[in-house]
C-alpha cells in the first residue's frame, strides 16, 4: 500500500476566494448606504472624536505641567534640587529685559530674544555671553 500525498493548493486558492467573494456579496446586500455615504459618515464621526480626544489630551497636558512645576518647587524648596534650577520670571519680559541690559551691556536685542516656552534657548544664548552656568543664569532671571 503506497501512500500519495495530494496537492490541496487549488482547493485551498478556491475556498479563499469563494469566502471573498461571498464577504463582498454580503457586504454589498447589506450595507445600509452607498460607499461614498458611508465613508463621509465614517469621515465625520472620526473627525467629531478627534476633537474631544485632542481637547481632552490638551486639558490632561496643562494639568500635568501644572503639577510637575509644582513639584520642582517643592523640591527646590526642601533642597533635593539645586535653587535656580527652574525659570520663574516675575514682571513683564520687558522689564526684565531692560533690567538685563543695564546691567550687562554687552547683551543685545537678539540675545533677550524671548518667546513663551523657549525659556531654554534664552539660557543657552546668556550662558554664552556671559559666560556664567545654567544654574546662575535661571537664579539671575528668577531675581530680577
Amino acid at each position: 500500500m503506497s501512500y500519495q500525498e495530494e496537492d490541496n493548493t487549488g482547493k485551498i486558492l478556491l475556498a479563499a476566494l469563494a469566502g471573498a467573494g461571498a464577504g463582498i456579496i454580503a457586504g454589498l446586500l447589506i450595507a445600509p448606504d452607498k460607499g461614498k455615504a458611508t465613508r463621509e459618515n465614517l469621515k465625520n464621526t472620526a473627525t467629531k472624536y478627534s476633537g474631544q480626544v485632542g481637547e481632552q489630551l490638551s486639558k490632561y497636558g496643562e494639568e500635568l505641567d501644572a503639577k510637575f512645576k509644582g513639584y520642582v518647587e517643592k523640591l527646590e524648596e526642601l533642597g533635593v534640587s539645586l535653587p535656580g534650577s527652574s525659570l520663574k520670571l516675575k514682571g513683564t519680559w520687558d522689564e526684565v529685559k531692560g533690567k538685563l541690559q543695564q546691567q550687562y551691556a554687552q547683551l543685545t536685542d537678539e540675545d533677550l530674544d524671548y518667546a513663551e516656552g523657549k525659556g531654554d534657548e534664552l539660557i543657552g544664548r546668556l550662558q554664552q555671553k556671559l559666560g556664567k552656568g545654567k544654574s546662575e543664569i535661571v537664579k539671575l532671571l528668577n531675581d530680577l
